[in-house]
């Protein structure tokens, strides 16, 4: 039975960040994950987690400049100072509130950004490692993030067999997957001793499952099947208000 972590950057976006927390808990939810969080202090989260018993299972290291089109710093050639700080403040977070797991964003392509990637994440590797977290890569669809370096599910298993650490692993949103014209389940199959963390959303219009062109109750039943047991985030827009479309989700909370 598939365990759903709400993404608070996404769902409860009704209330104030900090009183999200609340109303997942009440929702249902035991586990959550958000984007980035640093606007807060690390014990302003800790003591929501605590006081609602939720279980933090990700969040997204700093992306770089959000505002000037940077989408992640993995892949950018002579950032590499800039992504080691970027992740430095994501561990100090993570390890602050007991997350384990940190979403590393490749960034736009550009030069040599294979080669910049991997090296990173050998730094990743080794810093996660040494934190006690571990570090996950996701392919993300070009139609909503056009030019970033990594799109492709087998593209982030031939860098993750690069660099070979189990401090780092794949995050697979089965939105993206399907938008990519993926097969999901054949992705699931593929990728079945990399998935470190997934996350679902409605395909095409990312909003509850139940509200798009696949089917997710049967995708869960394959991800069931592989024996994978970690958390599935919820990470889609709402049609409506968040807790009105939720129907979909009562019998796995």
């Amino acid at each position: 039975m598939p365990k759903l972590a709400a993404n608070l950057s996404w769902l409860f976006t009704e209330v104030d960040f900090l009183d999200r927390f609340a109303a997942a808990a009440e929702a249902g939810f035991k586990g959550v994950e958000f984007l980035f969080p640093y606007d807060f202090k690390a014990s302003e989260v800790s003591s929501r987690l605590v006081e609602h018993n939720l279980q933090v299972v990700l969040i997204n290291a700093p992306p770089g400049d959000w505002s000037a089109g940077e989408r992640g710093l993995g892949c950018l050639s002579g950032r590499q100072s800039d992504f080691q700080h970027s992740l430095r403040q994501a561990i100090n977070y993570a390890t602050a509130i007991k997350c384990p797991n940190i979403h590393i964003m490749a960034g736009i392509a550009g030069d040599q950004a294979r080669d910049v990637f991997v090296e990173n994440l050998h730094f990743a590797a080794v810093a996660c490692d040494s934190a006690g977290v571990r570090g996950l890569i996701e392919p993300i669809n070009e139609k909503d993030m056009p030019g970033y370096f990594l799109t492709r599910p087998d593209q982030a298993l031939d860098i993750l067999d690069t660099v070979s650490s189990p401090a780092l692993g794949l995050q697979l949103d089965l939105y993206h997957v399907a938008r990519m014209g993926y097969d999901p389940d054949q992705v699931i199959d593929d990728c079945r001793n990399a998935i470190t963390h997934i996350q679902t959303a409605g395909v095409p219009e990312r909003c509850e499952p139940d509200g798009g062109d696949v089917d997710f109750v049967a995708l869960f039943e394959r991800i069931d099947a592989t024996g994978y047991d970690g958390w599935i985030g919820c990470e889609y827009r709402p049609r409506k208000a968040t807790v009105d479309g939720l129907g979909w989700a009562i019998k796995y909370l």
